[in-house]
């Protein structure tokens, strides 16, 4: 029996990582209603915590890609997960509306900004020569689809107990992953001596970074703005972030509600959603090694906008049939734009350069995310409805498939032989 690459441990804790990070960020959409209820914050307030968590993470991400280059892989998920852990705990002791802010605005959405923005590409290109696009869709599935599996127990134990035992869990899986990335993590292939996965002899040493990260940040912003298809991918993720953890991971659950949905069965369904992101978002990572990624790009969005636009009609029918393939439908389309993005970010940048120019794509994804998670609050608060919300992230969808049929077609990506993977 041959033995593991060490690729794959390495994957499979990034894995691992990335759904905690992603538990602990997203678990917003279950909260709402208890922080409403047991402190009487204006839901707008809690709303713009929640915004501002998805607009710092995203825009950490360049900086978080600089970081990683100088200080390594390992030392930055280690503080990365340590912050998250500072904020999960301190969440027990805040009374008043500035402290939700602090707590959920900034300590969490910069502990956030490693796991969920650049780590998956870092990842899949440090240790990967083959199967990238299969790892990088792996990676990228993960950060919707645990934290949507995991929202059915949290809403069950804030029903049944209190919101003080749900965080009380998010800490504990914080704490065994903090203890995992301690023992098991690795830098890069060399410290354990192999090669990336498919890669059969060395490209020579891995280059440590000594320049200052901020100035490596907006050096790549600088040039990267002078590109076209800079401003696309970046005007469609911003798209991208608006209509899925912006929108539907955010208020999802609180609009099933107001239609007199119970909390269990609105999280149940995020939760359908997430098995089928799984799915939906490793096959995309496949297809991106073989397959034209723009008219990926073009599909995702046009069904996502048309699946959205569906939406408030099934709920206001109270179908649950509708709303069940709704969840298969949206769950399948969740994150499976991100591979092809990181695709065609890796073919017009370089693979030296794609990590933080990504990472300032993946920020302007977070903009979109954050507009939609404090003007889906704004909007409930003047119209006492959802509604508006999910009908104009639809229309800006079927926009956002126009942008990325406007990308300049990049050079063919070699096909991989579908040969049974080598562990």
């Amino acid at each position: 029996m041959k033995r593991i690459h060490y690729s794959w441990v390495i994957l499979i804790i990034t894995f691992f990582s990335i759904i905690v990070a992603g538990i602990v960020r997203s678990s917003s959409g279950v909260f709402i209603v208890p922080f409403e209820n047991e402190f009487g914050w204006d839901r707008s307030v809690i709303s713009l915590a929640f915004a501002i968590s998805l607009f710092l993470y995203g825009l950490s991400g360049p900086f978080m890609a600089a970081l990683i280059e100088v200080l390594g892989l390992k030392k930055m998920m280690v503080l990365a997960m340590s912050t998250l852990l500072a904020g999960i705990f301190l969440t027990f002791f805040m009374e008043h509306e500035w402290q939700l802010i602090l707590i959920w605005g900034i300590i969490i959405g910069l502990g956030s900004g490693v796991f969920l923005t650049v780590l998956s590409p870092y990842v899949a290109n440090r240790w990967f020569e083959k199967r990238r696009g299969l790892a990088v869709g792996i990676l990228t599935a993960s950060t919707a689809t645990g934290q949507l599996i995991l929202l059915p127990v949290l809403a069950i134990i804030i029903e049944n107990y209190s919101w003080r035992w749900a965080i009380g869990l998010i800490l504990a899986l914080s704490l065994i992953m903090l203890a995992i990335i301690l023992l098991f993590m690795k830098n890069n292939p060399k410290e354990v001596g192999t090669l990336p996965y498919g890669e059969e002899k060395s490209q020579g040493a891995v280059t440590v970074q000594k320049k200052n990260p901020i100035a490596m940040a907006f050096q790549s912003l600088i040039e990267a703005v002078r590109v076209k298809e800079f401003w696309l991918l970046a005007g469609s993720f911003f798209i991208c972030g608006l209509s899925t953890s912006g929108l539907i991971g955010t208020h999802f659950i609180s609009y099933c509600i107001s239609y007199g949905l119970p909390v269990v069965t609105a999280a149940s369904l995020l939760s359908f959603m997430g098995i089928f992101d799984l799915i939906g978002t490793t096959v995309s990572g496949w297809l991106s090694d073989r397959f034209d990624n723009r008219w990926l790009l073009f599909w995702y969005y046009a069904l996502r906008g048309a699946s959205l636009v569906v939406l408030p009609f099934a709920l206001n029918e109270g179908s649950v049939v509708l709303l069940i393939i709704f969840s298969v439908f949206y769950g399948l389309d969740w994150i499976a734009t991100v591979p092809p993005t990181i695709s065609i970010s890796r073919q017009v940048f370089g693979m030296e350069k794609s990590g933080i120019v990504y990472g300032w794509i993946f920020a302007a994804h977070q903009v979109g995310a954050a507009v939609a998670a404090y003007g889906g609050g704004l909007i409930f608060k003047i119209f006492n409805s959802y509604t508006w919300a999910f009908f104009l992230a639809g229309i800006f969808c079927l926009l956002g498939s126009l942008f990325v049929i406007l990308i300049k077609k990049q050079k063919a990506v070699t096909k991989v032989k579908d040969d049974a993977m080598e562990l």
